[in-house]
C-alpha cells in the first residue's frame, strides 16, 4: 500500500508575547519618579546651609530672579524653579527687594516669598532734628551699604526711615533723603498761610531748625514758631540757645553749659549777636516743625521758658517774661540744679 502522502501537522511556535505594555509600564514608572523627584527638588527642603541673603532688582523677571537664586544657592535648579513656577506658581508677579532665605527653604516658599514681597527690612533712621553730621555717620554705620558720603548740606534731608537693600550706595539713599525733603517742603510751602515772616523756603528751613531744637512737645510747636515770628517782625534778637551750640559742635550735643564768650561770639549763627536768621539750618526739621512755620499760632507772646514739665510757658510782655524765669529758678533750685 501506498503512504498516506497528507503531511504530518506541525507543532505551533509559541507566540511571542507583547512588550509595548511592558515598556510603557517602565515608562509610567520612570515619569512618575521623574516627577517624584521634581516634586522633591520643588517642595521638599532647599540646598542652603545657612542663612542667605538675596537681592531681586528692580524690574527683574522670574528669570533674572531665579538666576540670582541659584547663584546663592537657594535653590537646586533654575530650569526647574521655572517649570515648575509655571505651572503651579500660580499668576503672582514678583516683587523687587532683598530676601532673607532661610537654611533649607523650599522652592515652593521661596516663590511665594517674591510673591508676597516679603522683604527683608533694613532701615536707616534719620530722627526729627538731627544734624547732617550724624546723619553722615548713621549712613556710614548701616550694615550692608557700599561706598561713602560727605556730610550733606544741613537742612537737606527729611527725617525719617528709608529702607534699603544689601549692596546700594550710601549716595543713593541719601539722595532719596534729600529728595524727600525737596518734595515735601515744595509741597508745604505752596500750602503756607500769608504774611509769613519767612519769605523764602530756605528760610522756612532755617527757622524750623530752630524750633525742632527748642521744643520736642508737639502741641507748642506752633506757639514756638510764632515767637520767633513775631521777634523776625519786631527787629528782636531770635536768642536762641541752639544756635549758640551749632557753630562749636555742628549740632551735637554741648555736654555743658553754654559760656559767656560763645554768648558774644561773632559768626553767622549767634542770634544773641545778631539780628535775623542765622546763615542757615541748624538741624535737619522734621515735617511737624516744618508745618509749625508755615502756620504759626495767632500769638503775639515775645518769650518762652522752661516751665519745668519738659515744656515752656510764653509770655507777650518782659516783665511777664522775667516772672517766668523766677519761677523756672526756683524749680531748678529746688531740684539743687542750681
Amino acid at each position: 500500500m501506498a503512504k498516506d502522502a497528507r503531511p504530518r501537522s506541525a507543532k505551533r511556535a509559541p507566540a511571542r508575547r507583547s512588550r509595548g505594555p511592558r515598556v510603557l509600564l517602565v515608562a509610567a514608572l520612570l515619569l512618575v519618579a521623574a516627577f517624584a523627584g521634581g516634586w522633591f527638588l520643588w517642595a521638599g527642603p532647599g540646598p542652603a546651609t545657612r542663612e542667605l541673603s538675596v537681592v531681586v532688582p528692580e524690574g527683574a523677571t522670574l528669570s533674572r530672579a531665579a538666576h540670582e537664586l541659584e547663584k546663592a544657592g537657594a535653590i537646586h535648579s533654575r530650569s526647574l524653579f521655572l517649570a515648575f513656577a509655571k505651572v503651579l506658581g500660580g499668576s503672582g508677579t514678583i516683587r523687587a527687594g532683598e530676601y532673607r532665605i532661610e537654611p533649607r527653604t523650599s522652592a515652593q516658599r521661596i516663590l511665594e516669598m517674591l510673591q508676597n514681597g516679603k522683604t527683608l527690612q533694613r532701615l536707616v533712621t534719620v530722627p526729627e532734628g538731627m544734624p547732617s553730621i550724624l546723619v553722615a555717620e548713621a549712613l556710614a554705620k548701616a550694615p550692608a551699604l557700599t561706598g561713602t558720603v560727605k556730610t550733606p548740606e544741613e537742612g537737606s534731608v527729611l527725617p525719617d526711615s528709608y529702607a534699603y537693600v544689601r549692596d546700594e550706595p550710601r549716595a543713593a539713599v541719601l539722595a532719596r533723603m534729600q529728595e524727600a525733603m525737596t518734595a515735601y517742603l515744595a509741597k508745604a510751602w505752596a500750602g503756607r498761610d500769608k504774611w509769613l515772616a519767612v519769605t523764602t523756603p530756605r528760610e522756612a528751613v532755617i527757622l524750623a531748625s530752630i524750633v525742632e531744637k527748642e521744643t520736642g512737645k508737639q502741641a507748642e510747636r506752633t506757639t514756638v514758631a510764632a515767637v520767633y515770628a513775631n521777634r523776625l517782625r519786631a527787629g528782636m534778637p531770635l536768642q536762641a540757645d541752639p544756635t549758640i551750640i551749632y557753630p562749636v559742635t555742628k549740632g551735637k550735643p554741648l555736654g555743658r553749659r553754654i559760656l559767656q564768650s560763645e554768648l558774644r561770639a561773632k559768626n553767622g549763627y549767634n542770634t544773641y549777636a545778631m539780628r535775623g536768621l542765622p546763615e542757615g539750618p541748624i538741624a535737619n526739621p522734621g515735617r511737624a516743625s516744618i508745618d509749625a512755620v508755615l502756620h504759626p499760632a495767632r500769638s503775639r507772646a515775645l518769650y518762652f521758658v522752661a516751665d519745668g514739665t519738659g515744656g515752656h510757658v510764653f509770655a507777650e510782655t518782659y516783665e511777664q517774661h522775667q516772672a517766668n524765669v523766677a519761677k523756672w529758678y526756683a524749680i531748678r533750685r529746688a531740684r539743687g540744679e542750681m
